[in-house]
């Protein structure tokens, strides 16, 4: 589903990889529900997932974003490169340690690797725990 990018004022934040958008034009706008692609942040229950959430809010909230769509998801969100203040969110939230490269989503985004590497050999933000719990793993315990 690639598609031409979107310029949209972000609502709302969900969590620490998705958040609601105000797309399109004065009087048209329409409500989009974003998931950054290829990372995975922590749920709000787990370690790190409020602080995970804050961090995307301090980078995107009431600001304006370009949302190139990638995907759909499960859930019916745009799975999508999102661009805040001229900066990359998946890639700000790896560098942070707020989030996880989700591998299966990540084959046309190898930088994200790296910087994960960089913020676990600096114990950044979740990797500051010994053995942190990736989010997919957390949802399939909780089911």
């Amino acid at each position: 589903m690639p598609a031409a990018a979107l310029l949209c004022l972000v609502v709302a934040i969900s969590d620490g990889d998705s958040f609601t958008a105000r797309c399109g034009s004065p009087g048209a706008y329409e409500t989009v529900r974003v998931r950054v692609a290829a990372i995975d942040a922590p749920e709000h229950s787990q370690p790190y997932g409020q602080r995970a959430r804050q961090h995307l809010a301090q980078l995107c909230w009431r600001q304006q974003a370009r949302i190139t769509p990638v995907d759909r998801d499960h859930y019916g969100r745009t799975v999508a490169r999102v661009q805040c203040q001229g900066q990359d969110a998946a890639s700000t939230q790896v560098r942070a340690g707020m989030a996880w490269v989700y591998a299966p989503r990540a084959q046309a985004y190898p930088h994200l690797a790296r910087l994960e590497r960089q913020a676990r050999a600096q114990r950044s933000g979740l990797w500051a725990d010994t053995n942190p719990t990736p989010p997919w793993k957390y949802r399939h315990r909780q089911q």
